[in-house]
């Protein structure tokens, strides 16, 4: 990992922003080159996958519902670095891993990935309805007791479509929730949450939020398909959330990158009490910061 990737340390602000509001933007984060080759790679996982359903309405090895995928229907694959290899420079871009490690410290990995395409309601469907509302990490949200419940894990969006404007299938927060356990969600499907708000970035920004925001996706209602890549980073004791098929990439990948792929020399243990060698995150923070950058 090249030590300039420490000019886009977590900011003070950008700091304050997710502790208050529970997610910020950072702008122009991939190129046009990238875009371009993202969205390539995007629209190749979706001609591959609808025609596996094509095939065979019975699979269910990716989350989807079998059956459902008409032109208009909203596509959402995990799982994704074993689709494409332009989707693996984005587990430790340079823009964006440094303020992941800012939030959550170096114990980190990367614990699910995934790609929503939404393309354009039919002209005959105009219900401008959000009843997505929901927080990340399903059981976390029973079974831990805290009020409020643990961060544990951030997501990272990366935006290859424009969403500046509204009814575009915009990424909805409802902005501070993520220190509330509940939060009132309107019955009608239609009247937005107290504090709710879309989220408008251009083309490139990543969102970076706290997996207890409560969000929703939206209806798009625009002549665009709107296409969207989350990762989501963890501790690395917390089990992923996708089957992560990145052994392949283990090989060609540095000892960092292998890191957030879930590698653990000394395997299990080296999930919960791990030595340097199962964080070589830990070891290059120490010789880039200093002792103090990973004294917890």
């Amino acid at each position: 990992m090249e030590p300039a990737c420490l000019a886009h340390c977590l900011t003070e602000e950008e700091r304050t922003a997710f502790e208050q509001d529970g997610f910020f933007v950072v702008e122009d984060v991939l190129t046009p080159q990238m875009i371009e080759d993202l969205t390539q790679a995007v629209e190749r996982a979706d001609g591959t996958y609808r025609q596996r359903i094509a095939e065979d309405r019975d699979l269910q090895d990716l989350i989807v519902r079998p059956g459902r995928m008409a032109p208009h229907d909203r596509l959402e694959l995990v799982n994704i670095l074993q689709q494409d290899p332009v989707f693996l420079d984005l587990v430790d871009l340079p823009q964006i891993l440094p303020k992941v490690w800012g939030i959550l410290g170096w114990n980190i990995k990367l614990y699910v990935t995934q790609l929503v395409m939404t393309p354009p309601v039919p002209a005959e469907d105009q219900r401008k309805t959000i009843d997505g509302w929901h927080r990340d990490s399903g059981r976390l949200n029973i079974e831990l007791e805290t009020v409020p419940k643990p961060r544990v894990s951030l997501k990272v969006g990366f935006f290859l479509t424009d969403t500046t404007t509204e009814e575009v299938g915009n990424f909805y927060v409802i902005r501070g929730s993520q220190l509330q356990n509940e939060v009132v969600i309107p019955e009608d499907g239609g009247t937005l949450p107290e504090g709710a708000q879309a989220v408008r970035v251009n083309a490139g920004s990543a969102v970076i939020f706290d997996r207890r925001i409560w969000h929703s996706s939206s209806r798009n209602f625009s002549d665009i398909t709107r296409k969207v890549l989350f990762y989501g980073y963890s501790y690395r004791w917390l089990q992923p959330r996708d089957d992560m098929t990145v052994a392949h990439l283990m090989e060609g990948s540095d000892p960092i990158r292998r890191q957030l792929l879930g590698a653990s020399p000394n395997g299990g243990f080296g999930f919960t009490s791990p030595k340097d060698e199962d964080v070589p995150l830990k070891v290059w923070l120490q010789e880039h910061l200093g002792e103090a950058a990973v004294m917890s």
